[in-house]
């Protein structure tokens, strides 16, 4: 799936959002079923680790494929900004909040 690479190319926290930038419409066969299944999901805004639980991929092969794919331009990757070395409240309450819908 990563063509033997263990780290992205970009660094990408597990708490990044991730959403396609392909039109539901278009045509898939020319890409990965583990992109297909990426860009289909990412529909729905989903951080990182999510995409990876949702998958059942390990964490660090979906930060290589998701990586891949925005440097391609098939996913959106929107990384949470960070003030002195900590989280946004904000972001902290999200993933409260994504945790217990779980």
């Amino acid at each position: 799936m990563t063509g033997g690479r263990t780290a992205p190319r970009v660094k990408l926290a597990m708490e990044a959002l991730v959403s396609s930038a392909t039109a539901e419409h278009r045509e898939f066969s020319h890409i990965t079923p583990e992109y297909q299944a990426i860009s289909q999901l990412c529909r729905q805004v989903r951080s990182v680790a999510e995409v990876s639980a949702l998958l059942r991929i390990p964490l660090g092969v979906v930060r290589v494929l998701i990586a891949d794919m925005a440097a391609e331009g098939l996913v959106r990757v929107h990384q949470p900004a960070l003030e002195a070395g900590r989280p946004d409240v904000s972001l902290l309450e999200r993933v409260l909040s994504g945790l217990r819908r779980l």
